[in-house]
């Protein structure tokens, strides 16, 4: 893999983008423009950090306990899975939520866009152990862009002769105030799974609140999503296209406990996951020669 002096002399950006070593031994990327500031750990294509320069804290949420560890996720952000969601189908001994957010990809492209925004694009790098679990040839390409908003877009390309089946996610942190105090809406009568009680399915009534664990799976719907955060006085807007599945989380205290790195005692009241995701029935089939973007928009808007 390239190092960082590398990636800085082919993909280097003066005064935008940067690649530096981590104490870890992985490799972080640095976007800073006029407009926002961005970090992504290149194990994972796994975004860290974003804050628009008009916003006095970050929008994208990183646990303060976050490790960087070769082959493990980091907690926050916005990990990617992929190319399933969940426990796999058939082989639980495969990662829950497949193995894109823990392995190494490569930089294949980077650009200063004519609105001052800044582009990274990253491609997962197969390996035997990739291909033990998934042996179907083609292309997965993560491009971010950072700016005021910031975009993210999966590109799932097919270039086999035999179709296959997707699930996936871009498994997004938000931060907030306190996930006592806020709502999520734009999913109003959609349908979910309720993954806490017990896998039942649900219509959702009126905005979303949290008064305990939350794990839900909302199916057939490309809806916005709004997080509405009167403390913060700001919204933070979810745009998407090529998903047809939301999932919103947040794991309660007694859960968070239990994982270790949500940034201890109280970090996990100040995140909530509203994620972009194609699951259940909705995961994707994507024919040989075709290409299956998923692409989402983040937007902060002061109040």
């Amino acid at each position: 893999m390239s190092t960082a002096q590398q990636l800085n002399e082919q993909f280097g950006i003066k005064d935008q983008l940067s690649f530096r070593d981590d104490a870890s031994g992985l490799v972080i990327a640095e976007i800073s423009n006029e407009q926002a500031t961005a970090s992504l750990c290149l194990q994972g294509a796994h975004l860290m950090t974003w804050q628009p320069k008009s916003q006095t804290l970050p929008v994208v949420w990183l646990s303060r306990d976050a490790k960087l560890v070769a082959g493990k996720s980091i907690r926050g952000g916005a990990p990617v899975c992929w190319p399933w969601f969940g426990a796999h189908a058939t082989e639980s001994s495969f990662p829950g939520h497949g193995f894109a957010r823990t392995v190494p990809w490569q930089v294949i492209a980077s650009g200063s866009e004519s609105d001052g925004t800044t582009r990274l694009t990253l491609r997962l790098v197969a390996s035997e152990k990739t291909k033990a679990q998934w042996p179907h040839a083609c292309n997965f390409d993560l491009t971010v862009i950072v700016g005021e908003t910031l975009r993210m877009e999966m590109s799932t390309e097919n270039t086999g002769t035999e179709d296959f089946v997707i699930g996936e996610a871009l498994h997004t942190y938000l931060q907030i105030s306190d996930i006592g105090t806020v709502s999520v809406t734009g999913l109003e009568n959609c349908d979910y799974w309720d993954k806490v009680g017990g896998s039942t399915m649900r219509k959702q009534d009126g905005a979303i609140t949290f008064d305990g664990e939350t794990d839900r799976v909302y199916i057939n719907t490309s809806s916005t999503c709004v997080i509405n955060d009167d403390k913060l006085k700001r919204r933070i807007h979810i745009t998407k296209s090529g998903s047809q599945s939301t999932v919103v989380w947040t794991p309660w205290e007694e859960k968070a406990n239990k994982m270790g790195d949500m940034g201890q005692p109280d970090g996990w009241r100040e995140m909530v996951c509203v994620e972009s995701v194609n699951a259940i029935e909705n995961v994707v089939n994507v024919a040989s020669g075709s290409k299956h973007t998923l692409s989402v928009e983040y937007r902060a808007e002061s109040l």
